[in-house]
């Protein structure tokens, strides 16, 4: 396995999105550790050939955070000695129940989307952020389908409550640009002739994740309570931060 790079990208053939969430500052200046938490897009591609790069990040737990049919319909990761396997989907609208009208802002649409998920899913954010604050269960790899909504929203709140500042938030949310531009490259030599992707389904504007966790301050108080709304206790919010935050780097 190669390197984590500047972007906290991890090499894993099969993926377009696989990435460390460590690295940032939180409260207290100590860092997020890296090696724990990790987000990726959907693992059903991995083969038996990458087991061993599977492998050697770790990983001890997925969150697949996929509708059941998604899953169905694709397959899941592969079943490694030793992983445990969650499918958790935090109940929403199918998206092309509200489509994207052409010319309106994607960044708005987007806000209204995750907005949307964190009214109606609110005990699978909760189950999904209580797993990741359990320490047993790290490295824990969280995904989707493209690694940037559902996957975006569970790593913004956890980052969130690490003291993560917005503006690290939204530009490791940004960095799924670039992981669309990667399997938009791969769907066009795999599928040529299949549809076009809906650009809400490639895009991710930092403005977005900007515009859903300033809504969400201002119905909630703050991202804290609103896990505490959807059920996450302080016992959970503390072990996030104990096992997720680093020493203080020294001056």
């Amino acid at each position: 396995m190669d390197a984590i790079d500047e972007n906290r990208q991890t090499s894993l053939p099969a993926t377009f999105n696989f990435r460390d969430v460590g690295g940032h500052l939180g409260h207290g200046d100590r860092p997020v550790r890296r090696g724990r938490l990790f987000r990726s897009d959907s693992l059903h591609r991995l083969t038996e050939q990458d087991r061993d790069a599977f492998a050697a990040i770790g990983i001890r737990t997925v969150i697949d955070l996929r509708r059941p049919s998604e899953v169905q319909r694709d397959g899941r990761v592969p079943a490694y000695q030793g992983l445990t396997y969650r499918n958790i989907h935090p109940e929403h609208a199918d998206w092309t129940s509200t489509p994207h009208q052409e010319g309106a802002s994607l960044a708005r649409y987007l806000a209204d989307r995750y907005a949307d998920l964190a009214q109606t899913g609110t005990a699978g954010l909760a189950e999904a952020v209580g797993l990741i604050a359990d320490s047993a269960n790290a490295p824990t790899v969280v995904h989707c389908v493209a690694g940037k909504d559902r996957t975006g929203i569970v790593c913004a709140l956890t980052l969130s409550v690490l003291g993560v500042d917005d503006t690290d938030i939204t530009a490791d949310y940004a960095l799924s640009g670039e992981a669309s531009a990667r399997f938009s490259a791969w769907l066009a030599t795999t599928s040529p002739t299949g549809p076009a992707v809906p650009a809400p389904f490639l895009a991710s504007p930092a403005e977005a994740m900007q515009l859903f966790l300033d809504e969400l301050r201002e119905g909630y108080g703050s991202v804290e309570a609103y896990l505490r709304h959807a059920g996450v206790t302080d016992e959970q919010l503390a072990a996030l931060r104990d096992h997720l935050l680093d020493e203080p780097t020294e001056a």
